[in-house]
């Protein structure tokens, strides 16, 4: 059971599949804006006071596709030794992050990322495309088949996995429980996953309240929070469906989150990939070195924060 508190190409789908996930696209669209404007989203704990080590969080965003670019990114950070006491991931940031809190090794996390296909995540589905063209099992699927960790309690990293709960719109975040059904909730596009549902409740992406949720890195006692956000000036020319229509505008939804909503952060990395489309998986090795590039520029800073905390590690 999971504890509640509080992802390449263009897809060639079958007529009768796309026409199906259109219809349903179209309402997602009205949803995801309402639950964006008006969700119910509980207060968090306040933080206790800090005492000691500063505590630094990695707070990983949504973006799909755009989400390897969170690879590079860690694997500076491991590179330059700068510490990372708990990870909150949002959608494709819950993929990555999670993986990676399960086994701290950027080389393993980057030579797993290259292995993903297409195919490894997104199952589309004719006859069960009521609530969406992709089911969602083969995203969990590949999470339970690559990460020996089963639950998120024994994972090496403390990992926080954020979801929408889909009837009242409130943000949850899973901190217990199976670590697959947590990140595939947690990266449920609405429009093109099916919900989750987990104890009777459906929940969709996290990004549909808070594509970047350092809010919650900072109720669960962090002093130091390296966000990074993979919204940075959205831009695709290549709309030629209603489905085009749907994913291009959860991108826009969650880039605006980021800048009006996710602002509590010590450190902001956005890597520079907003022209790669949210299901294009052929520009893995761009997005990688994008990652990298913006993390090598944000390092003196964070060096400088963790300094002035009196860090020594």
């Amino acid at each position: 059971m999971l504890h509640i508190v509080g992802i390449g190409v263009k897809y060639d789908v079958k007529d009768q599949a796309m026409r199906i996930g259109y219809r349903i696209g179209v309402l997602s669209i009205i949803g995801m804006t309402f639950l964006g404007s008006c969700a119910k989203v509980p207060v968090l704990e306040p933080a206790k006071p800090f005492v000691g080590q500063p505590r630094v969080a990695l707070v990983l965003g949504g973006g799909a596709a755009r989400g390897f670019a969170h690879v590079g990114v860690i694997r500076v950070l491991e590179q330059e030794k700068i510490p990372i006491h708990m990870i909150v991931g949002t959608s494709v940031g819950a993929l990555i992050g999670g993986i990676y809190a399960a086994d701290p090794n950027s080389f393993h996390l980057e030579w797993l990322a290259f292995q993903i296909q297409k195919d490894d995540l997104f199952d589309f589905s004719i006859l069960s495309s009521r609530l969406g063209p992709v089911r969602g099992d083969r995203l969990e699927k590949f999470v339970s088949d690559q990460v020996k960790v089963r639950s998120i309690e024994q994972l090496k990293i403390p990992f926080y996995a954020v979801a929408t709960e889909l009837s009242t719109g409130n943000l949850v975040v899973f901190d217990k429980g199976p670590l697959a059904r947590a990140i595939r909730a947690s990266a449920a596009i609405p429009g093109l996953f099916h919900p989750v549902e987990i104890d009777g409740k459906l929940y969709v992406d996290g990004g549909v309240i808070d594509n970047l949720a350092v809010d919650v890195a900072r109720a669960r006692g962090a002093t130091v929070i390296i966000a990074v956000s993979i919204q940075k000036d959205i831009v695709n020319t290549q709309i030629s469906s209603l489905l085009d229509v749907v994913l291009q505008s959860v991108d826009i939804m969650g880039r605006e989150l980021v800048r009006y909503k996710s602002n509590d952060y010590d450190v902001l990395i956005e890597p520079d990939v907003g022209d790669v489309g949210t299901t294009d998986f052929s520009q893995k090795k761009r997005l990688l070195e994008e990652g990298i590039t913006a993390a090598g520029e944000a390092v003196p800073r964070i060096q400088a924060i963790l300094r002035e905390q009196g860090f020594s590690g």
